[in-house]
């Protein structure tokens, strides 16, 4: 039977308050399709090929982490965009995208669902004091050397991993925030850890870490987020009786 646009976008934005958020994106809902939902898509990215393959399986919406309208951005729908926004709306799908409060829900985030694939243990947020931190600290369950916990996060992953190691420092202490996050490397060094893992990395960011004395990885963006946006359609799915797949598009950046 399905379950009305409406009350799956209500029951999104009650999971995931946006409006506690400062974002470079609108979060909620983006384009406006059919009223009813039956098949629900979910990925990490709305690109064009994550849309075909929606509509190759007769998606009524899609939930996604990066979706479209971000700050700064050109606003005419020409081109790519144009192409985007037309296959939508001619199919008469939804499109559903949640940036920062995706990656920050405590347990069906980006985050938290990275932490349960690597088993780490959740200590608190990477910016202490936050109602609502953006990124983790926590443990591993043993201590390890930092090559050893490299591997275990490709292994895990599925793709190499960029590690800069600071010495023969063990890791036991771990920070990570998915994504574009290498910008927080320092604050994860206040906070004393041991590693700070990431999904980006750039020039300086290796500076910093060789300074800081902090074990450095990136893992990549498209790979440390590949888990939220199914966590959270998938919960959805199941408690409005609706069908579910999350379509990874692979992305190597």
């Amino acid at each position: 039977m399905g379950v009305a646009l409406s009350e799956l976008v209500a029951a999104a934005n009650a999971l995931l308050e946006p409006e506690n958020f400062q974002d470079y994106c609108p979060n909620g809902l983006q384009v406006e399709g059919k009223p009813q939902v039956k098949r629900l898509v979910s990925g990490v990215t709305a690109s064009q090929r994550l849309l075909d393959a929606a509509v190759a399986r007769d998606a009524d919406a899609i939930f996604v982490h990066h979706g479209y309208f971000w700050r700064g951005e050109e606003p005419v729908l020409t081109g790519m965009k144009g192409r985007r926004i037309r296959t939508l709306i001619q199919n008469d799908i939804s499109l559903l995208a949640y940036h920062l409060p995706l990656d920050a829900h405590p347990t069906l985030g980006n985050n938290a669902q990275l932490a349960a694939k690597l088993g780490l243990q959740v200590r608190g947020g990477l910016q202490p004091g936050s109602a609502h931190p953006v990124g983790n600290h926590g443990e591993l369950p043993g201590q390890q050397s930092a090559q050893a916990f490299a591997a275990h996060v490709a292994a895990v992953l599925g793709r190499d991993v960029l590690l800069e190691a600071a010495g023969e420092r063990p890791v036991k202490r771990v920070a990570w925030c998915t994504g574009g996050a290498q910008g927080y490397l320092a604050q994860a060094a206040a906070l004393g850890v041991d590693c700070y893992l990431t999904g980006e990395v750039s020039e300086q960011t290796i500076h910093e870490a060789r300074e800081l004395g902090i074990h450095f990885i990136a893992a990549g963006h498209h790979a440390t987020e590949r888990y939220g946006a199914g966590a959270v359609a998938g919960h959805l799915a199941e408690r409005f009786g609706i069908e579910h797949e999350f379509i990874d598009i692979d992305n190597p950046a």
